[in-house]
């Protein structure tokens, strides 16, 4: 099946005919309550893996939020793992667990996320996530949930947490990991930059990083089993240093796919979570739709590349193993125009002709969730079409080399289609939570 994706070439007719079946396939969303259906899917499930198709957008972390708070609720999941940094939401989880020496406000907590781009966590939907969270946990004291990152993005920060945390617990340990760490030193805290430099001095800090590691793992192996979250976290960053110090060198490198290094990172980080909660843990992982469609059913795996939704599928099985996807229309959206520029609310214009985008808008204009396994194999809606996918960069005059080319039926169980959405409110550009529109007007 080729997955070249659809254009602006196919018969109109086609794209009706396909919007037709969302128009009978799907159910209509217009609250909270109407996430019953797909509560009650998730409900047994081992993983449950929750996309969005851009870092930017409201009503993908509104809904995300009302899902999984469900999933906490009424059905038990144990821990939220998501797209950050091991380091930042760490702060996040210490909060929500109300664990010693945490923040004492969420607006604190925010204060850990200050890497590019800070509006993916420190946002207004998160405060009020986060606020649900430690509230639960409060109320349900003897099985609190946790918050975790999943990404490869904060060596030195991580570095920095590891000799903190072996200052406390063996001085020697430390004075170890603050020696082996020094091979970053002529790269300030810029990773960026550690990079670079391996284009001209091909000397790399890997087995620094690596004997760390190993000296962490040697020491917990030596002392009684502990579920001490701490040490865990120390061991955690020790693994992040070193598979940060490969996905930078593999940036440059060309011998690996630095996607997949990132991705088998936060594959790994989540089989870690899990045995970390007991082995029989649930999970919700937010991330974008890019890492949580299985990447077999778009065109990365001709490119060989791979991602945490299609690693899930083939470490706890197909069928404890759900992955949800979403997409809108037209709106607005928080992104920046290279890396590293300041954040921008950006239009985001009306979708490609006989993308999937548009077929679920003409279906009706309203917010929709499909199950895919309700298409048939002759459905319009089974050959593969584009799907929007939005970064933290963004191009709104540069609309075609955004589309992926999907199969809708293979990259997801369900989906959920907001016709309209709107921009993310980061603290940055609404300081002032009064002047904020109320996010969560039922409540989570």
């Amino acid at each position: 099946m080729s997955l070249s994706g659809r254009s602006t070439w196919e018969e109109p007719a086609e794209v009706d005919r396909a919007a037709r079946n969302v128009a009978a396939l799907s159910e209509t969303l217009s609250g909270p309550a109407d996430l019953d259906g797909l509560a009650r899917r998730l409900a047994d499930e081992d993983v449950v893996l929750i996309g969005e198709a851009s870092h930017g957008t409201s009503e993908f972390y509104r809904w995300r939020a009302h899902l999984t708070a469900r999933l906490i609720r009424e059905h038990g999941f144990d821990f939220v793992a998501v797209e950050g940094d091991w380091t930042s939401c760490y702060e996040a989880n210490r909060f929500v667990k109300g664990l010693p020496d945490s923040g004492e406000t969420v607006r604190e907590v925010m204060d850990a996320f200050g890497r590019w781009p800070t509006w993916m966590w420190a946002n207004w939907e998160m405060v009020e996530f986060f606020e649900w969270l430690e509230l639960h946990n409060r109320e349900f004291a003897s099985d609190d949930v946790g918050f975790y990152g999943l990404d490869v993005y904060s060596l030195f920060e991580s570095m920095d947490a590891v000799v903190e945390y072996l200052e406390e617990t063996n001085p020697e340990a430390a004075e170890h990991a603050r020696e082996a760490y020094r091979c970053f030193e002529p790269y300030g805290t810029d990773a960026q930059e550690y990079a670079r430099s391996l284009r001209m001095v091909p000397a790399s800090c890997e087995e620094d990083v690596v004997d760390v590691l190993t000296e962490l793992r040697e020491e917990a192996a030596a002392a009684e089993p502990t579920h001490d979250e701490d040490a865990f976290s120390a061991e955690q960053n020790a693994l992040v240093a070193k598979n940060a110090e490969a996905y930078y060198r593999a940036l440059v490198s060309g011998d690996t796919d630095s996607w997949n290094v990132r991705d088998e990172h936060m594959a790994d980080t989540l089989d870690r979570l899990v045995e970390h909660h007991g082995g029989d843990a649930q999970a919700v992982v937010w991330a974008h739709n890019t890492h949580v469609g299985d990447a077999r059913a778009t065109d990365m795996e001709g490119k060989g590349r791979l991602n945490i939704g299609q690693l899930a599928r083939e470490r706890f099985g197909d069928d404890d193993v759900k992955l949800v996807g979403f997409g809108s229309y037209e709106g607005s959206v928080v992104a920046g125009d290279e890396w590293g520029a300041p954040m921008e609310t950006m239009d985001v214009p009306a979708a490609k002709d006989g993308s999937y985008e548009d077929v679920f808008h003409r279906a009706g204009g309203d917010d929709r969730l499909l199950y895919t396994d309700r298409i048939a194999d002759d459905d319009a809606l089974s050959e593969p079409r584009g799907h929007r996918a939005i970064g933290v960069v963004y191009h709104p005059q540069w609309e075609s080399g955004n589309y992926v080319p999907t199969d809708l039926r293979r990259r997801y169980d369900a989906f959920i289609h907001v016709d309209e959405s709107q921009a993310l409110h980061p603290l940055e550009l609404h300081p002032d939570r009064e002047r904020v529109p109320e996010l969560y007007p039922t409540g989570l």
